[in-house]
């Protein structure tokens, strides 16, 4: 039994009883957790081993490495591999920071869901989340980064240097950068103010569309035949364009009927309520039919309507459409437009034997 704790006091078998423990611990707690986890809700914890436990993982790793290195390198080889694993623990540690921010991110998105209709609140959430995060990583990307630079004497020796001159790179570095500034602005401005949100209907190049994903360089519109437009996050700044659920999804649409002279404006608005009614895309808030426009040819009734969103106010119409031809087909077909044309005969034309 001597014999065995003596051996046990060895740093190798120290190490590797390290490393078996990890081991274990890597395979024994997240099924624990999760299988606790499956019998409520996705929560906090649920997200925090999806995101985070690789690279907890490997920072135990590193840990357990740095314990144990001291006792199996030679001091000839131990100042740099500990550099190397100082670098390496920057990494990691900054992977760590960047699966908390994706895990705050997921669970407040849990609990503002976009799926549902009256969903202006959620949509705004998305976007601010969106564009935080991807500017928190940044940060974080280019601490890391400058914190592995100071771990180098000669990197740090240099920076006195460069201080001394940092005023004239900062000015040519930001003409140089002009355009990637006011970019990166634009997105900041984006996030704050909104003119665009997640799932926006957006008219923008004649094109009619969803916001489907804001980033800090461009935004992507998903067209209603799927095809993706990709804009500069500038465009959205700088030009004109048509948000139709700025403030609310409710929408007006409108129908156009010409029809002869002869047709009774009344019955047509009689229908067109009865069609509404009984139409589950309507949200029963208008029902209005007019006649806009007359000509020498046709009368112009306009029928305007409304629906919760423009997907159900474009099928709305479409159905509305098609109801109020039928209802003029089958009860005034002699009221559908005309070309009226007058026959005279011309005695010229046949002169007489």
């Amino acid at each position: 039994m001597e014999e065995i704790l003596h051996a046990l006091q060895e740093p190798i078998w120290l190490l590797g009883l390290l490393i078996l423990a990890g081991l274990a611990g890597h395979i024994i707690i997240p099924r624990i957790i999760l299988k606790h986890e499956k019998k409520g809700p996705v929560f906090i914890l649920e997200l925090a081993i999806k995101h985070c436990w690789r690279p907890f993982q490997w920072l135990i790793i590193l840990l357990i490495i740095s314990l144990g290195i001291p006792a199996v390198l030679s001091r000839e080889y131990l100042g740099g591999t500990k550099h190397v694993l100082n670098l390496l623990f920057i990494a990691v540690a900054s992977w760590l920071l960047i699966k908390i921010v994706c895990v705050a991110s997921d669970y407040i998105l849990t609990r503002f869901s976009i799926d549902q209709r009256d969903n202006l609140g959620a949509r705004k959430v998305h976007t601010q989340l969106n564009v935080v995060k991807r500017i928190i990583t940044v940060i974080i990307c280019l601490l890391a980064f400058g914190t592995m630079l100071t771990t180098f004497d000669k990197v740090r020796q240099l920076g006195t240097t460069l201080l001394a001159s940092a005023g004239v790179i900062g000015i040519v570095v930001g003409i140089a950068a002009q355009r990637t500034i006011s970019t990166f602005i634009a997105g900041l401005q984006i996030a704050l103010t909104q003119p665009i949100r997640i799932d926006d209907v957006v008219i923008v190049e004649n094109e009619w569309g969803r916001i489907e994903e804001i980033t800090l360089t461009y935004v992507v519109v998903r067209i209603w035949d799927l095809r993706r437009l990709v804009l500069p996050i500038t465009y959205f700044i700088e030009k004109p364009f048509q948000n139709w659920t700025r403030v609310t999804a409710d929408l007006l649409g409108t129908v156009y009927l010409y029809v002869d002279h002869t047709t009774p404006a009344d019955a047509v608005r009689t229908e067109l309520k009865h069609i509404l009614e009984n139409s589950e895309h309507w949200d029963g808030k208008v029902c209005v039919l007019q006649v806009t426009n007359t000509s020498e040819r046709a009368v112009e009734l306009r029928a305007l309507m409304s629906a919760k969103d423009a997907s159900i106010l474009w099928t709305l119409r479409c159905e509305v459409r098609e109801k109020l031809v039928e209802f003029v087909q089958k009860n005034y077909p002699q009221s559908l437009p005309k070309l009226r044309a007058e026959l005279k005969q011309d005695d010229t034309s046949n002169p007489p034997i």
